[in-house]
């Protein structure tokens, strides 16, 4: 525990404990962007510490509570879910907003077991973090009239508050990217039940339908055992059926990884006889050889938008729900070249 000073407290003391500079210390109160979120976190965990009167959010002093669907290979968090955490506990922290984080599986998030958890903590809002409510959960919470923001996710009905990536636009532009640079056999890799994900199929079927002279194949992968090795067989198994195909775009950069090993298993070269591209901009796109081309999820600005809306939600319990997007950015890589008239 940090001893508090007995003097007025200043923002050249929070420096100090935590390791910083003052002119960092002003732009993480001041909620400016360009801050990593560990610093941010700290920052903000000093401040508390020392007893620095933090803004006060609309519903200063309420409490919520984050479910976070677990990974289904490992049962840990995710790669993908770690920076939204990271955004949610740093803008609660800056809100002024108790916040507690549960683990959980999707299948397993009934309206007893929400129930029994937001209990436990006492919440009055929810954070429900890439689970999408079944029918059940669904018309529970909107009986209940909790707050409630889907983070990564979408209800169709639109009864929640909710923020995610553009995905159809996401995969609309990485699509686009293949097509501008000359393929026109695009393979899609996917697999999961989730609202999110059937958007990016949307999106790489309205790509498709806009170019002339295409042929499509979307390769559905298991949802529950979804991995690169899943990629990686499925992948060989396409091109052993027809081995035309000279792209890839994948739903996430984990299946893309899966998609490289297995045309360079089969002597192809990325980028020049088969292209690649991810989606989210995971670690493993960065340690690919070649990097891949990606499309960037700022996962950090999603959960600190998401707890923006539940402060709203707070305030204005009766408002319509509002879903937000926030675009995503190509990241370029070796896994994408342009291709000349004669390569086609």
């Amino acid at each position: 525990m940090i001893e508090r000073p007995s003097r007025r407290l200043r923002q050249a003391d929070i420096a100090a404990h935590a390791g910083v500079s003052v002119s960092t210390v002003s732009r993480v109160l001041a909620n400016e962007p360009g801050i990593s979120e560990d610093v941010r976190v700290q920052i903000f965990k000093v401040a508390s510490e020392l007893g620095y009167p933090l803004k006060a959010g609309t519903a200063a002093g309420s409490r919520a509570l984050a479910l976070i669907a677990s990974n289904g290979v490992t049962g840990g968090l995710s790669a993908f879910y770690q920076g939204i955490v990271d955004g949610l506990r740093s803008e609660a922290a800056a809100q002024g907003m108790s916040f507690d984080i549960r683990l959980i599986n999707e299948m397993k998030a009934t309206p007893q077991v929400v129930g029994e958890h937001l209990e436990s903590v006492g919440a009055q809002g929810l954070f429900l973090v890439g689970i999408d409510p079944s029918e059940a959960l669904g018309d529970w919470l909107v009986e209940s009239r909790l707050p409630v923001v889907l983070v990564n996710g979408v209800d169709p009905q639109l009864r929640f508050d909710g923020i995610s990536p553009p995905n159809f636009f996401g995969a609309f532009a990485a699509t686009r990217m293949l097509l501008d640079a000359g393929h026109r056999r695009i393979l899609h890799l996917t697999g999961s039940h989730r609202h999110t994900i059937r958007e990016r199929v949307r999106g790489f079927e309205a790509a498709i339908a806009c170019a002339e002279g295409c042929a499509a194949r979307i390769v559905r992968l298991p949802f529950e055992t979804n991995s690169s090795a899943e990629a990686h067989a499925a992948t060989l198994d396409a091109l052993a059926v027809d081995g035309n195909f000279t792209a890839a775009f994948c739903m996430n950069d984990f299946i893309a990884v899966g998609v490289l090993e297995a045309v360079t298993e089969l002597g192809r070269r990325v980028p020049n006889d088969f292209a690649i591209i991810g989606f989210d901009d995971l670690p493993c796109a960065e340690m690919a050889n070649p990097r891949l081309t990606t499309m960037h999820v700022d996962r950090a600005a999603l959960g600190r938008e998401a707890v923006g809306m539940m402060q709203f939600r707070f305030a204005h319990p009766d408002v319509p729900a509002r879903h937000v997007s926030h675009a995503v950015t190509p990241v370029p890589g070796g896994t994408i070249a342009r291709r000349t008239t004669h390569d086609l």
